[in-house]
């Protein structure tokens, strides 16, 4: 008898659970249908720096969600045989201006390494070492360099794994979807009665919950990244992705392309408009690291909507008191790095049921959710 499953969503939380839910044994008996406008999707217009180890977050929780998501990344690339156009490991320099900042980060990362092996090797770099490695820099500044970073075009990872999960079992439909009392989801061919459903949609998750009598705490974020033309450095898809001290990130890829971003934008909430004098804080801060560059090195502008909870941490499990659904939200700027873990364990549970234990990784669900009816 084969077990009818939706998902909500369909950015990197829900592309993910997609795919295992395409490969775990027992997917054979699957017909998994996935919902989403495409409207806003923080995945789609996120390019991500793979490199959790050396954040400076108190929450011990989020850090090992953030690491196995990284240690995750090489399994999951592997599996689903995605290209370096997708993801690559071409490590990250993480800068610091003055030498005992560099020298306490330096020493972070040795310490980090002993329990994360996938951090790879540690290196101290000074700035002419930072510019070798990263020929692109003009200014540049020492840092540290760890081997085991990484770099996803998270629209490009995301729509490899639709894309593969679509040759088995799901079904992806372009639509906005509700949630009705009676816990159907209500699409465009009417109330549709799902045997579990997995909720991934970001910072539209309270709105759907509206109908459960669900309180969320997740709110908006708005978030713009620019990409520019630069020179063509011969095996520039392999150059390191950079987190500089006081800048944007600095993210190349091959043939030329420059990502640079991302904002973090509290009052735009769902505003998906281009913002010229945002576009221009982004490339003051590219300039200040690459001399040379003017707008007319920018070949795009990418924007997104995040969500974020009150203690910047995400969560997810099973909804309380609505056993057939599964909820996932608050992933913020690091969505790309945990959302693959998050959609990996969502899958096995909407998969095989039980009582699953993510103490590990995040706070109870009752801190995010709680009753409109108290």
């Amino acid at each position: 008898m084969q077990k009818r499953i939706a998902i909500i969503g369909g950015g990197i939380v829900g592309a993910t659970a997609a795919y295992y839910l395409s490969t775990l044994p027992g997917a054979q008996h699957l017909k998994v249908t996935l919902y989403d406008d495409g409207n806003g999707q923080a995945s789609k217009a996120a390019a991500g720096i793979i490199s959790p180890w050396l954040s400076k977050r108190r929450n011990q929780q989020w850090y090992r969600l953030a690491k196995d998501g990284a240690d995750l990344y090489p399994q999951l690339v592997h599996d689903a045989q995605l290209g370096t156009e997708v993801y690559q490991q071409t490590g990250t320099i993480v800068t610091r201006a003055a030498l005992p900042d560099l020298e306490a980060l330096d020493a972070l990362a040795q310490e980090r390494q002993k329990t994360a092996p996938t951090m790879g090797t540690v290196q101290q770099l000074t700035a002419q070492e930072v510019q070798a490695k990263l020929p692109l820099l003009t200014n540049p500044q020492a840092g540290v360099f760890l081997s085991g970073g990484a770099k996803v075009d998270g629209g490009a990872l995301v729509d490899a794994l639709l894309t593969q999960a679509s040759h088995k079992n799901l079904t992806v439909r372009r639509e906005r979807v509700k949630l009705d009392q009676d816990e159907n989801v209500v699409t465009s061919l009417g109330a549709q009665r799902f045997d579990r459903v997995i909720i991934a949609a970001g910072a539209w998750l309270p709105e759907l919950l509206v109908p459960l009598h669900v309180r969320t705490d997740v709110r908006a974020q708005k978030g713009q990244l620019i990409e520019l033309a630069v020179k063509d450095y011969p095996l520039q898809e392999n150059l390191p992705v950079l987190m500089p001290e006081g800048e944007r990130d600095f993210v190349p890829f091959g043939h030329g392309k420059l990502i640079v971003g991302a904002t973090h934008e509290d009052d735009k909430h769902f505003d998906l408009s281009l913002d010229a004098a945002v576009t221009a804080d982004l490339l003051a801060s590219a300039q200040r690291l690459m001399s040379g560059l003017t707008d007319q090195n920018i070949t795009g502008v990418r924007v997104g909507t995040r969500a974020y909870t009150s203690d910047f941490a995400p969560f997810f499990g099973p909804l309380p008191e609505h056993d057939r659904f599964l909820v996932a939200s608050g992933l913020g700027s690091s969505g790309l790095t945990t959302g693959p873990q998050i959609g990996r364990l969502l899958a096995g549970s909407a998969l095989y049921g039980g009582t699953p234990d993510w103490r590990n990784y995040e706070k109870p669900l009752a801190t995010y959710l709680t009753s409109s009816l108290a």
